[in-house]
């Protein structure tokens, strides 16, 4: 069994203002080109599809001219979609009956009542069990194990099997991520490896955004990334995966095919900050003819000389890249209890973060108890917000 492994696209995904299409449809037609030379069975696409629960009517239309395109590229692929925590699933699943017809299959809803509707057979050649991101308490003790086990009855042909998750996996790199707590990356709690169950032969993962194996699950467990930085943290090679299993318990093969980006995120300089005399000269002296975004990393003992943002964007305005943003990091120092945040570090700290500083205020002690429950109305909210 092929299939193409890819997660996170995060379509309608805006930077600091700037439309990004042109660069997600180059992402979606260089995908479209990998399907066509590799000729998977399957395409499994573990969430996260859109960058938020309401995407508009042009990002939509996008998105499904894009699958088509895909699959007539290959038309005996399978296409298989779950929902991440950044798509509704209701919105995911509302076109499910004509998606059949082109024989993709949308799941964007935990469905108690009929396990049926997360177990795609790829006839011939595999099954895929996809589960869309949910909220733990919503879904049912056992509910991966169960799937494997009605898989387990009906794959008399000893055929691979690959199942879809999205969500975050204890030990996994979140590099370009922000960690709300000790366990929790991007706003979903870890979850332990055995939380799967057994019985799977590759486990398709999705929301982590740097594709990786999970270390010790024998290269069966694995993020495949995000096709397209969305973040100027992501400071990493982007990909998708293609995976080829023999044969029921065999070792899967991945090899990487790497997408490029037609206008990288750009950071200057790429690691330490510098002063702002010398950032600006690293802006002027980035090549004119470059398309790229380009944040500053510039080091700030008190505050950026005024107009700073204005004079960056003079200097790139006959340049083909695009100034976006002053990252200032402080030397190092120690935050005084109580000291007021800036409007930019408002923005950049975790929620955690803040209502530990405000508890911590207060002279009362933000316990494991306190995080928990904190964590979880956060996650309620997300919640309420896909919905």
């Amino acid at each position: 069994m092929k299939i193409l492994h890819t997660s996170d696209w995060h379509l309608g995904h805006t930077l600091y203002g700037y439309d990004r299409t042109k660069e997600q449809m180059s992402m979606l037609n260089q995908i479209k080109e990998i399907i066509k030379n590799e000729k998977p069975d399957a395409m499994v696409l573990s969430g996260d599809v859109y960058h938020t629960s309401q995407p508009s009517a042009t990002v939509q239309r996008m998105f499904s001219d894009a699958i088509v395109a895909m699959c007539n590229a290959c038309p005996t692929m399978t296409v298989v979609m779950t929902a991440g925590n950044h798509d509704s699933g209701t919105r995911h699943e509302a076109y499910h009956s004509l998606w059949r017809e082109l024989n993709v299959y949308v799941i964007g809803n935990i469905s108690r009542e009929n396990p049926d509707n997360h177990i795609i057979e790829v006839p011939g050649k595999g099954w895929v069990v996809a589960v869309p991101y949910a909220y733990e308490r919503n879904i049912p003790d056992g509910f991966f194990q169960d799937l494997l086990a009605i898989v387990g009855e009906r794959n008399t042909d000893d055929l691979p099997v690959v199942m879809m998750a999205h969500t975050t996996v204890e030990g996994c790199n979140f590099t370009g991520h922000d960690m709300t707590g000790q366990k929790t990356i991007g706003g979903v709690d870890a979850v332990a490896h055995d939380y799967f169950g057994d019985g799977y032969d590759y486990l398709a993962l999705g929301h982590i955004h740097k594709a990786q194996f999970i270390h010790n699950t024998e290269h069966r467990m694995r993020y495949s990334g995000t096709p397209m930085a969305v973040s100027f943290d992501e400071e990493y090679d982007h990909s998708v995966s293609l995976v080829e299993i023999d044969s029921r318990g065999a070792t899967p093969r991945v090899t990487e095919k790497s997408i490029v980006n037609p206008r990288p995120l750009v950071s200057l300089p790429p690691e330490d900050a510098t002063t702002w005399e010398e950032a600006k000269q690293l802006l002027k002296d980035f090549p004119n003819d470059k398309p790229a975004y380009i944040r500053l990393n510039v080091e700030v003992k008190d505050f950026l000389p005024a107009g700073a943002n204005e004079e960056a964007h003079a200097i790139t305005s006959n340049k083909e890249c695009l100034f976006c943003h002053i990252n200032t990091l402080r030397p190092e120092r120690e935050r005084k209890q109580g000291e007021a945040l800036t409007v930019q570090e408002l923005q950049e700290i975790a929620p955690i973060e803040i209502a530990r500083r405000y508890i911590t205020n207060l002279h009362v002690e933000f316990d494991e108890d306190m995080e928990a429950m904190f964590n979880e109305a956060l996650e309620a909210i997300n919640q309420d917000d896909n919905k």
